[in-house]
C-alpha cells in the first residue's frame, strides 16, 4: 500500500483492515455505514513534489472523503459497449471499451474502475417504459444538466438538483431484450445468413460452427421458408441476412439482397418484430434515428460488431424520456458502477454520470467501491507525529499548505478534531500556514487560527466564480451557493485574517461582462477579501467535455466563439487573456483590490503565469507562479 511505511510497525504485507499495525476501526451512529480506520502514522507532513508551487510541504490528516456522492446501479443494468452490444454492468471489466459522451456525442471510452457497494435502491421510470433501478446519488444527464435520482446535499452545503416528475432525460431510451437465441433463432440466423450469400468475417464462422454443429448448410438445402415464423426465427433471420447483406454506414443500417424471396422475408421480418423500416431502391433502411437502430441491433444482435452505427453519433434529446416517477424499492440492493475515461456512460440508453475518484482508492489497497463510501483512514495521531517532526532540526520552518488534497474540514473533522491540534502545532513551533477549504467546519476554528496569527503568518483562500445563483447551481451544483461563501470570507476577515480569493472560472461572453465582473469584485470587496486573482475558464479534459455539453444545450450560439478561444487545448487563447487582463485591472482598482499594481496579465493566469491566490498567503510566502487550474471546477 503507498501509505503501508507510515503506519507504526507496519509490514510490507499487511492489509488494512482488521490486521496488526491498525488502532481499532471505529463505526458510529452519527456516520451510518461508515468505518474510520485510525492509523497511527509515521509522518504527516509531506514534502511537495517539484519546486513550481509557493509552497513546499503539505499536511493531510484523513484519506478518503465522508461526504462523497455514491452513485451506482443494479448488476443487470445494461451499458453499451463499443461494439454496439451491451453488457449488464456488473458483468464488465476494467479495460474494456464502452460509448460515453463528448461534446454531445457519442465516442469510445475504457472502463477505468469497476467495482460493486449496497446502497438503498430507487426504481426511475420514464414515459416510453425505460425503467433503471439506482442508488440516490446517482446522476443522468437530464436537457437542464446532471441530476440526481432523489433529493439531497452535497458536501453538506446546498440541495443539489436531482429528477422530478416531467424531467426530460437525454439519450435512446431502454435498450431491447437480447435474443434467447434458441432452435428457433439459430434455423434463421443460418437462413439468413446462407440465403444472404456467406461471408468470410471471423465472428460469422464461428457462429456458424457454433449454430450448424459445425456444417455449413448449403443454400440449396435452404428451400422450404417456414409457413409461419416466429419472432425468435425472424430475429434470426434478420441477423443472419445483416451479416451477410447489411451495412451500417454514416449511421445507416440498410439491408440488399437481388433475392426477391429473401428480401420479401426480410420486409415481413421487420414488420413482424415493429422495427421502423422503409424500402428503398437500394434495399430496406431501418428508420427512427439512433433509437430504432439500436433497438434493431440488439433485439436481432447480429455477430458482426456494429459499433460504428453508434460512434460520433449526436446524443439524442426526445420528448418519451420524461421521468414519471421515482419511488423506493424499500431495500438494500446490490449495486454496480464504473469509472470511464470521459466521465459517463450510457446506462439502458441513459447518459450516466460516473465517479471519477472513487478508483484512487484503491491506491489504499482498499476497493473502488463500497471501501470508498464507507472505509476512511484517519491519522490519529496527527498532531503528535506532527509535534515531533516540527521540532526536528531539519525542519526549516518552511510554508505548509493544508486543502491542497484532500479538504481538512470535511464532515469527519466534526468528529475527530484534528486541526486544532495542528494549527496549535504550526503555530507553536513558527510555521508559517495556509488553508483552503469549502468545509464549513472551518468557523469553529476562526477564534484559534486568530490566535495563532499572532504568532506566524496565516492565511485563507476561497474561490467564488460568480454571483447569478441560477448559473451558478447549474455548473457547479453541489456547491456553496455564492452567498454563503462571502459569508465564509467576512468572517475570516472579522477575525481578522487575510483571506485571498479566487475569480475563477471567468466564463468568455458569459460571465466577463464589466457588469457581472463589476458586482461580483463589489461584493468580494464588501465582505472585505484581502486579495484577488482572477483566472478565465481552464478546460482539462473532463471538464472540457462536460462543458460542451452544457455549452450546447443552454448556450448554442456560443459554441463556435467557445471553438475559436480554446483551439489550442485547455487553456484560453492568449489575446483574451491579455483582454480580461485590460477589463479587471480597472475594477480592481475601483474597489480597492489592485494590491499588485498594474503589471500586464498578472492575477489572469493562462499556463504559466497564474499564481496562489492573491492575499490568501502569509505574508512572509513569496507568490511564486504556479500552473494553476481555478478551484471552481466544472
Amino acid at each position: 500500500m503507498r501509505w503501508d511505511g507510515q503506519k507504526d510497525g507496519a509490514d510490507r504485507q499487511q492489509a488494512l483492515p482488521g490486521l496488526p499495525g491498525l488502532v481499532r476501526s471505529v463505526r458510529t451512529p452519527d456516520f451510518a455505514d461508515v468505518v474510520f480506520h485510525e492509523v497511527n502514522a509515521k509522518s504527516v507532513l509531506n514534502k511537495v513534489p517539484g519546486g513550481g508551487l509557493p509552497f513546499g510541504w503539505t499536511v493531510n490528516p484523513y484519506r478518503g472523503c465522508t461526504h462523497g456522492c455514491t452513485y451506482c446501479l443494479t448488476g443487470d443494468t445494461p451499458v453499451l459497449l463499443a461494439d454496439g452490444r451491451t453488457k449488464p454492468i456488473a458483468e464488465l471489466a476494467v479495460g474494456e471499451e464502452v460509448f460515453g459522451t463528448s461534446e454531445g456525442r457519442y465516442v469510445v471510452t475504457r472502463v477505468r474502475a469497476h467495482w460493486k457497494t449496497s446502497k438503498p435502491a430507487y426504481r426511475l421510470t420514464l414515459s416510453d417504459g425505460t425503467q433503471v433501478v439506482a442508488g440516490g446519488d446517482h446522476r443522468f444527464l437530464t436537457d437542464e444538466g446532471w441530476k440526481h435520482v432523489t433529493p439531497g446535499r452535497c458536501d453538506d452545503f446546498e440541495e443539489r438538483p436531482y429528477l422530478v416528475k416531467g424531467a426530460q432525460l437525454v439519450g435512446t431510451g431502454r435498450f431491447a431484450a437480447p435474443p434467447a437465441r434458441g432452435a428457433e433463432y439459430r434455423t434463421g440466423y443460418l437462413w439468413g445468413l446462407v440465403r444472404g450469400g456467406l461471408p468470410s468475417h471471423p465472428d460469422v464462422l464461428a457462429r456458424v460452427r457454433e449454430f450448424s454443429g459445425g456444417r455449413v448448410p448449403r443454400e440449396n438445402e435452404l428451400v422450404e421458408w417456414p409457413t409461419t415464423p416466429g419472432e425468435e426465427w425472424s430475429k434470426g433471420f434478420l441477423a443472419g441476412l445483416f451479416d451477410a447483406r447489411g451495412s451500417s454506414t454514416g449511421g445507416e443500417l440498410v439491408m440488399s439482397s437481388s433475392d426477391s424471396a429473401v428480401f420479401e422475408a426480410a420486409v415481413l421480418a421487420l414488420t413482424r418484430l415493429r422495427v421502423s423500416h422503409v424500402v428503398e431502391v437500394r434495399g430496406v433502411r431501418i428508420v427512427g434515428g439512433l433509437a430504432e437502430r439500436l433497438r434493431f441491433l440488439h433485439l436481432v444482435c447480429p455477430a458482426i460488431p456494429r459499433g460504428n452505427a453508434v460512434e460520433g453519433m449526436a446524443v439524442p434529446v426526445t420528448a418519451g424520456l420524461a421521468v414519471v416517477s421515482v419511488e423506493s424499492l424499500g431495500v438494500t440492493r446490490t449495486l454496480y458502477d464504473i469509472t470511464t475515461g470521459t466521465g459517463d456512460f450510457v446506462a439502458n440508453g441513459l447518459v450516466s454520470h460516473n465517479c471519477f475518484a472513487r478508483n484512487t482508492h484503491t491506491y489504499l489497497d482498499l476497493d473502488a467501491g463500497r471501501d470508498f463510501d464507507t472505509q476512511v483512514v484517519v491519522k490519529v495521531n496527527a498532531v503528535d507525529v506532527l509535534k515531533a517532526q516540527l521540532r526536528s532540526r531539519r525542519w526549516r520552518r518552511e510554508h505548509v499548505a493544508m486543502g491542497t488534497n484532500t479538504d481538512p474540514y470535511q464532515r469527519a473533522e466534526g468528529r475527530y478534531a484534528l486541526m486544532p491540534g495542528i494549527i496549535r502545532a504550526l503555530a507553536d513551533s513558527g510555521t508559517p500556514f495556509s488553508i483552503l477549504t469549502k468545509g464549513t467546519v472551518l468557523s469553529r476554528d476562526i477564534p484559534l487560527l486568530a490566535q495563532a496569527a499572532s504568532s506566524v503568518p496565516v492565511g485563507i483562500g476561497v474561490s467564488l466564480a460568480l454571483l447569478d445563483r441560477e448559473l451558478q447551481s447549474g455548473l457547479e451544483p453541489g456547491t456553496p451557493s455564492p452567498q454563503a461563501r462571502l459569508e465564509l470570507v467576512r468572517r475570516v476577515r472579522d477575525a481578522g485574517l487575510p483571506c485571498g480569493v479566487f475569480v475563477a472560472p471567468v466564463l468568455p461572453k458569459l460571465t466577463d461582462s464589466e457588469e457581472r465582473l463589476d458586482a461580483l469584485l463589489a461584493s468580494i470587496a464588501e465582505a472585505g477579501a484581502t486579495g484577488v486573482t482572477v483566472l478565465p475558464l481552464h478546460l482539462r479534459p473532463g471538464a472540457r467535455e462536460w462543458f460542451a455539453r452544457w455549452l450546447v444545450r443552454e448556450r448554442p450560439d456560443l459554441v463556435d466563439d467557445y471553438r475559436r478561444l480554446y483551439a489550442r487545448g485547455s487553456y484560453v487563447d492568449a489575446r483574451y487573456r491579455r483582454w480580461l487582463t485590460a477589463r479587471i485591472q480597472p475594477l480592481l482598482g475601483r474597489h480597492g483590490l489592485d494590491v499588485r499594481g498594474k503589471r500586464d496579465a498578472v492575477g489572469v493566469p493562462g499556463d504559466d503565469e497564474g499564481l496562489w491566490p492573491e492575499g490568501s498567503l502569509p505574508a512572509s510566502t513569496p507568490n511564486a507562479p504556479v500552473a494553476q487550474e481555478q478551484l471552481t471546477l466544472l
